[in-house]
């Protein structure tokens, strides 16, 4: 049988703000990319998200990005190696602990925005994030879009690197995401993205936005938790998936499927 990942980013929300419906989100994905307080996120969002992908068997990611709140670590933020090795180390740390908690534990790594974008372009960037994720726990995977420079430092360093595509993103010819700040970046027919994942999962290509082929092979399908339609859009994939006699399976499972 085919299996895939389905990953999703959640957490994001920040005190009494929140951002989609991480709940019903967390009944449909496999893998939760859980904000860690830099982007988004708060410790007891941190804490209760946790928790609740435990509850229902869903593996913990830690989703570290640049110390950007008001920017939604969207925006890129000029740090020395260092410093980046040293806020992914914090946190690591944090959701780690959160994780412990809640009864389970982190098993992959996965930076979020702007620190994803530049760390899969710059070797720099790369290897700062992955030399602090090798330091914390050289066990956890790291995840990041095929080819990039994240998953070649992961390589380097002995960790594993995991590659994923993005159901509700769409690509550029030479496989990277379409900036944001264009339009169509973002899809959000439930119908149009399980049908795109579909065709990842069983051909791993995807129609880039010039209408060429693109090479998408991936073990770990996203689905942003932020968007408006997440839950239709989650729940559309696992039903065709299903259909179509693709399992749903964390690609780094660290708790155990209640």
């Amino acid at each position: 049988m085919t299996t895939i990942d389905l990953n999703s980013d959640l957490g994001e929300g920040y005190g009494a703000w929140t951002a989609g419906d991480d709940r019903a989100v967390l009944d449909l994905v496999t893998s939760a990319n859980i904000a860690c307080g830099a982007h988004a996120g708060d410790p007891t969002i941190m804490l209760a998200t946790a928790r609740a992908a435990v509850a229902r068997g869903v593996a913990i990611g830690a989703h570290v990005a640049y110390r950007d709140l008001a920017g939604f670590g969207r925006r890129p933020v000029h740090v020395t190696p260092d410093e980046l090795h040293a806020d992914v180390v914090h946190q690591l740390g944090a959701m780690a602990a959160a994780a412990t908690v809640a009864g389970g534990r982190v098993t992959y790594v996965k930076p979020h925005g702007a620190l994803y974008n530049t760390a899969c372009a710059d070797t720099v960037q790369a290897e700062a994030v992955v030399r602090a994720v090798a330091d914390v726990d050289p066990s956890l995977a790291v995840l990041a879009l095929p080819g990039s420079e994240l998953l070649a430092a992961a390589e380097r360093l002995g960790l594993r690197p995991v590659a994923e595509a993005f159901a509700d993103r769409a690509y550029e010819p030479d496989g990277s995401l379409v900036a944001r700040s264009r339009p169509g970046a973002v899809l959000h027919d439930p119908d149009e993205v399980a049908a795109r994942v579909l065709r990842m999962v069983t051909d791993g290509t995807a129609v880039a936005v010039d209408g060429s082929e693109v090479r998408v092979a991936a073990e770990s399908v996203c689905v942003h938790g932020d968007s408006p339609g997440a839950v239709a859009m989650a729940r559309a994939i696992q039903e065709l998936l299903s259909a179509e006699g693709v399992e749903l399976t964390p690609f780094a499972p660290g708790t155990t499927t209640p």
